[in-house]
């Protein structure tokens, strides 16, 4: 079972189970997550391979579906919000588990194989020398020397550091050897989720292009499609407010 941050008590409306992305964790959602509980349940989990969840020697979407086919049989159907890598493996989730899923929100990914790869970030991280970081800031600085030049990613990938232990919560070498994986989308996934599925994006990010509508209807015939103005990819942390009051507002109407 995966790790699991529960945030307020069960209402009469379905649970919200929120899903992060690669090098996330369910802490990364905790202001979003408590916003939201103050209307219904919010369950945020820490995906395999990452923060205090199990480490496993494989990472596909039909792994990720199935670890969060056991989390939404353990708390009943919900809706769930995925993003990017969580957004893949919520969709896979939806399409093969379709009565656990009762509303789906992916954040800022469509069900498409990717060009770039995120293994320069992974090979930063391993350069860092954990026995000489004793703080927070010696990991940024050798992040920083390390070639991770957004100070926000930087920040971000610290998250996943436990400092007394001196590691990564992170398994990076299963993450860096399933990467192909991660980026891609399975190619035997079939059928459709027929229930109601917001596609949130940013409109700053080119992660939801208009010529991955026909695919996306394709799986999600009733999708709907909304953008945050100003927002990049890490539309939930640079529009947070945003963020929260455009699910919030789709979950209270769809």
């Amino acid at each position: 079972m995966l790790n699991m941050i529960t945030h307020g008590e069960p209402t009469d409306r379905p649970p919200l189970l929120i899903v992060h992305g690669l090098y996330g964790s369910a802490r990364n959602w905790g202001v979003v997550s408590k916003k939201l509980s103050d209307e219904r349940q919010v369950i945020a989990v820490d995906m395999r391979n990452h923060g205090m969840s199990d480490w496993h020697d494989s990472h596909t979407y039909a792994d990720l579906a199935g670890d969060l086919a056991t989390v939404l049989h353990e708390i009943g159907p919900a809706d769930v919000l995925g993003h990017s890598m969580g957004g893949k493996a919520a969709m896979v989730t939806a399409l093969h588990h379709a009565e656990l899923v009762n509303r789906l929100i992916v954040a800022d990914i469509a069900p498409v194989a990717y060009g770039h790869t995120q293994l320069p970030f992974i090979h930063a991280m391993k350069k860092v020398d954990l026995n000489i970081v004793d703080k927070r800031s010696d990991a940024l600085e050798q992040l920083a020397d390390a070639g991770v030049e957004d100070p926000t990613l930087r920040s971000f990938f610290t998250q996943s550091l436990d400092l007394k232990a001196r590691k990564w919560r992170l398994n990076l070498d299963v993450l860096e050897a399933e990467m192909s994986k991660i980026m891609g989308f399975p190619e035997d996934v079939t059928g459709t989720y027929k229930g109601a599925t917001l596609f949130l994006s940013g409109a700053d990010s080119d992660y939801v292009l208009p010529e991955h509508r026909p695919r996306i209807r394709a799986f999600f015939p009733h999708a709907k499609f909304v953008k945050i103005s100003g927002a990049g990819h890490w539309l939930h942390a640079e529009k947070s407010t945003e963020f929260i009051a455009t699910v919030r507002a789709w979950l209270a109407r769809a």
